[in-house]
């Protein structure tokens, strides 16, 4: 589109009144983002400056336009590719272009379903091991519990023997020090001279290089060892590139073993505590997962054939990743000139798609804030797809799904077949950073 044709863009938000919400924005943008919405449409737009502009949106129209239909034009925005990348390095979380097709390609294959089905013996295991010092009667915060097993889970799955506890513990801290840091960065950009003079920054870079270190350590010594174990590690391993025949470097593999900590222990986490505190206000749904399960283990003792046949509690998880998809937010910046949904946007707009509102979106939703897993199946489950983003779309959707998913149906049959789960609060706080935390989830588990 040449320069001199006229861009539009949605409704827009007034800078004055972006600012004076600015501090209750950063504190938690959602409330803020539901006002606008039912203020200005499904789309609204901010312009900062003289030409800078931001679309925000829960229209599913636009989602799966740049997420899909034309998702060579929209590129990670400076957020994922500069902010992220400072300390997770370039793995397939932070890249684009030729690079992360080439990383795509090269570890896709590690997580084929055969794959992981090779993974879900020792997944139960650490998932039992783990659900064996839950405190009974008592009320307890479920957040950290559910935040430990989706950690050892994703460490055993990668690593099995080969890290120890004290290993294992620095990194999880390391991971967590370093992403609450990075949020207040980005959410505060205009401190950034202090953060830098009073050395925090350098603080947090020294800790990314510590982790980098142990992971290094743990890739070394398995490059060395003639062992054969049956880990992600080795399936990573044993990778190659189509074009040269060879693996990926020691660096390279150190930058998505990263990604592959962040992303597969929080978002799992984050669902497993919105899932078991609505089991836990929707007794009778959580009879009718208990049925479901009861009824396949007296059909089949082999886990991986259990799974395939837990459709309730696949619908029971997707309902709640509907309302509360741990991935709550994604962007995507135009690299050219574009035609959005109807608007003439210029390159270099940052496009937002908020999935928590998609997701409660009254145009493609009935009852939108209620908690009904029948959406899920069926005919109805084809209708609702459609809508749905708990592990964003297209090329880029998230590449450890299927272990998520194998994951989390685990977790929740081993916990409702031993406890009855009662939530103990009657609604639930939101703690919108990069992933979607819930705050202080408390539920009671009563021996079955």
């Amino acid at each position: 589109m040449s320069e001199n044709k006229k861009y539009n863009y949605p409704n827009r938000l007034s800078i004055f009144r972006f600012f004076l919400d600015a501090e209750g924005v950063r504190k938690n943008p959602i409330p803020f983002h539901k006002r606008y919405f039912d203020k200005f449409g499904d789309s609204f737009s901010l312009k900062i400056g003289f030409s800078k502009h931001i679309i925000l949106s829960r229209d599913n129209e636009v989602a799966q336009y740049i997420l899909q239909k034309n998702q060579k034009n929209y590129h990670k925005s400076k957020f994922q590719s500069v902010y992220l990348s400072k300390y997770l390095g370039k793995g397939l979380l932070t890249v684009d272009g030729d690079f992360w097709l080439k990383q795509r390609r090269l570890i896709q294959p590690a997580f084929h379903k055969q794959k992981m089905n090779q993974l879900v013996e020792n997944m139960d295991k650490t998932i039992v091991l783990e659900l064996d010092d839950l405190i009974e009667e008592k009320a307890v915060d479920l957040f950290p519990i559910m935040s430990q097993l989706a950690f050892n889970v994703v460490a055993k799955s990668l690593f099995e023997l080969s890290i120890s506890e004290e290993k294992l513990i620095r990194i999880k801290y390391i991971i967590e020090e370093v992403q609450n840091f990075l949020i207040k960065e980005i959410r505060l950009p205009h401190k950034a001279w202090w953060f830098s003079v009073t050395g925090q920054v350098k603080k947090h870079l020294e800790l990314a290089e510590e982790n980098n270190s142990i992971i290094r350590e743990i890739v070394e010594e398995r490059g060395k060892s003639k062992e054969d174990i049956n880990d992600l590690l080795n399936m990573l391993l044993e990778t190659r590139y189509e074009d040269t025949g060879e693996g990926m470097s020691v660096k390279q593999l150190v930058d998505e073993i990263k990604v592959l900590f962040i992303a597969g222990h929080e978002t799992t986490a984050n669902a497993l505590t919105f899932t078991l505190y609505l089991l836990g206000i929707n007794p009778k749904i959580q009879q009718k997962v208990l049925d479901e399960i009861t009824a396949i283990e007296s059909q089949t003792e082999n886990i991986v054939e259990q799974l395939q046949k837990m459709t309730y509690t696949n619908a029971v998880l997707n309902e709640a990743m509907r309302l509360y998809p741990p991935a709550w937010i994604t962007d995507r910046g135009n690299v050219e000139d574009d035609n959005l949904a109807g608007y003439n946007i210029k390159k270099g707009t940052l496009i937002g798609v908020s999935f928590y509102e998609l997701h409660r979106n009254p145009k493609y939703w009935e009852n939108p804030d209620e908690f009904i897993p029948e959406r899920f199946l069926g005919e109805q489950k084809k209708q609702s797809m459609q809508y749905f983003y708990p592990f964003g779309a297209g090329p880029r959707m998230c590449i450890g799904a299927g272990f998520a998913i194998y994951e989390m149906c685990l977790t929740i049959s081993n916990l409702v077949k031993r406890y009855n789960i009662t939530s103990v609060n009657s609604e639930i706080q939101l703690n919108p950073l990069i992933t979607l935390k819930p705050v202080g989830v408390k539920v009671l588990f009563s021996k079955r």
